[in-house]
């Protein structure tokens, strides 16, 4: 039988866990609050123009303490960029394992990739490749966050049945480029919804079989 003592000191490192895990859900809590707010800022007032303490402020936190989970903006911004990467694709490669055949698989992601790049005003901005002279310190890593993406592109594109002449390289670059190009354009009161765009795109250039 367990004496008391030992009953008391279970329960306290009970406790203790169940404090931690409570306080571990508030940090992520901030830390997505930061990232949303940054998000939202660096699309619209730029990245340059935008400071720790306008994050803050937006986050509703003191300035300092977005230094908490963060050690400067280009940490924020990489963050935010990620998050925006893996989303995209994530929802490709959900809607492209549906399918079976190329062209197919092709429009699936193009399907995906406007749906997601158009759920929100900011995620076209951030995942954009055009990046401030104020980051370029943090191109390389910028550039690995979308290679993830750009080796499921490749492979797609690598899949189609494309005339010889066509090169693929340049294909892609273009089709990448169009899919981009669409948030510049866009209007939320489009006839055709963002999934009705990507399809449209595939359309416009399958090589009939």
């Amino acid at each position: 039988m367990r004496s008391k003592s030992t009953t008391v000191k279970s329960q306290r490192r009970g406790a203790k866990k169940t404090l931690a895990s409570a306080e571990g859900g508030q940090s992520n809590q901030r830390r997505q609050r930061i990232m949303a707010e940054a998000a939202h800022l660096f699309a619209t007032r730029g990245f340059d123009a935008t400071t720790i303490r306008d994050i803050a402020s937006a986050a509703g936190i003191l300035g300092g303490s977005v230094y908490y989970h963060f050690a400067s903006k280009e940490e924020i911004f990489l963050a935010v960029h990620t998050s925006g990467m893996e989303a995209i694709t994530k929802a490709v490669e959900e809607s492209i394992a549906k399918h079976t055949d190329p062209w197919d698989r092709l429009m699936a992601a193009a399907m995906a990739h406007c749906e997601s790049l158009l759920s929100s005003s900011e995620l076209p901005v951030i995942v954009s490749p055009y990046y401030s002279q104020s980051l370029s310190g943090l191109r390389e890593e910028l550039v690995k966050t979308r290679d993830r993406y750009e080796t499921i592109m490749k492979e797609l594109v690598a899949a189609l049945d494309l005339p010889p002449h066509i090169n693929r390289h340049v294909f892609r670059l273009h089709f990448l480029g169009a899919m981009n190009w669409v948030s510049t354009w866009y209007k939320p009161d489009s006839q055709l919804t963002p999934s009705e765009i990507g399809r449209q795109l595939v359309m416009m250039i399958r090589h009939p079989a």
